[in-house]
């Protein structure tokens, strides 16, 4: 099961990293839009839509936002607020579950979540890889790749030191002991290269941030799977499952990244 899951990881990270570094601005868009719109099918489906052509139609709202995004560039700040707006209700949710799966009980509230969430991280990725100074492709795959070694950190961290469980109605594995090793790993390897580079130590405090940020969007859709009753948003990627069982730290973390970035 590990050696699916690092092969898979291996060739998705290969193909993302290519992507964002040698696709123009419009074709990367297009690549992450690819992502978004098989994250919004999915969605869909922890929604209890089962219907395929009614799933597509739900993927299409996000599609659409994203086509008009394009063209009316200052809805990419609209989408950023209204993906900050969501996390900031998805936060809530996660902190008072079980209380707070009512919220999301209902169908077209969990679904405007999901809109604004896949819409933000779209135009986050677009407006930092499109940002004036040329230097946007490796932001991108600077806040990735701080994902990652958060997901890693926790991973192992988790594994060797884990007792105290993080939220464990939402999730059981996870634990505090997880998320310190994951936000270790963030700092010493994604804030040592910007120290490195000569920024300033304050990105320190960012990666804690955004390290944090990445744990609720783990926790929000574990949320999501644990009252459809199911274990993975789906099976796209073998030893991971879906799109957004892959994704779901980043999209938490992609509008805030952009906010701090951009500011």
């Amino acid at each position: 099961m590990l050696r699916t899951r690092v092969i898979t990881a291996l060739v998705a990270a290969s193909v993302a990293s290519a992507a964002i570094f040698l696709l123009p601005l419009h074709w990367a868009a297009v690549f992450f839009g690819v992502l978004a719109t098989l994250g919004a099918y999915e969605w869909a489906g922890l929604l209890g839509i089962s219907s395929v052509i009614n799933r597509l139609l739900a993927a299409s709202i996000v599609v659409a936002l994203m086509a008009v995004t394009w063209f009316v560039q200052p809805w990419l700040t609209y989408a950023l607020v209204a993906g900050i707006l969501a996390w900031l209700v998805a936060t809530a949710v996660v902190i008072a579950y079980p209380n707070g799966a009512w919220f999301i009980g209902a169908p077209w509230r969990a679904g405007l979540l999901g809109v604004a969430i896949l819409w933000a991280a779209w135009s986050a990725l677009v407006l930092v890889h499109g940002e004036p100074g040329g230097n946007g492709a490796y932001w991108v795959f600077w806040v990735l790749f701080l994902v990652a070694c958060a997901d890693i950190g926790a991973y192992f961290a988790g594994r060797r030191f884990g007792k105290l469980k993080l939220a464990p109605l939402v999730s059981p594995g996870k634990t505090w002991e997880g998320v310190a090793g994951g936000a270790l790993a963030a700092l010493v390897i994604c804030g040592g290269i910007l120290l490195g580079l000569g920024y300033s130590a304050l990105w320190l405090l960012y990666v804690l941030l955004l390290v944090g940020i990445s744990v609720v969007g783990d926790l929000f859709e574990s949320v999501l799977k644990r009252e459809r009753g199911v274990k993975d948003s789906g099976n796209l990627l073998p030893g991971h499952g879906g799109i957004l069982d892959r994704i779901d730290a980043a999209l938490a973390v992609l509008p805030l990244f952009a906010v701090l970035f951009l500011r």
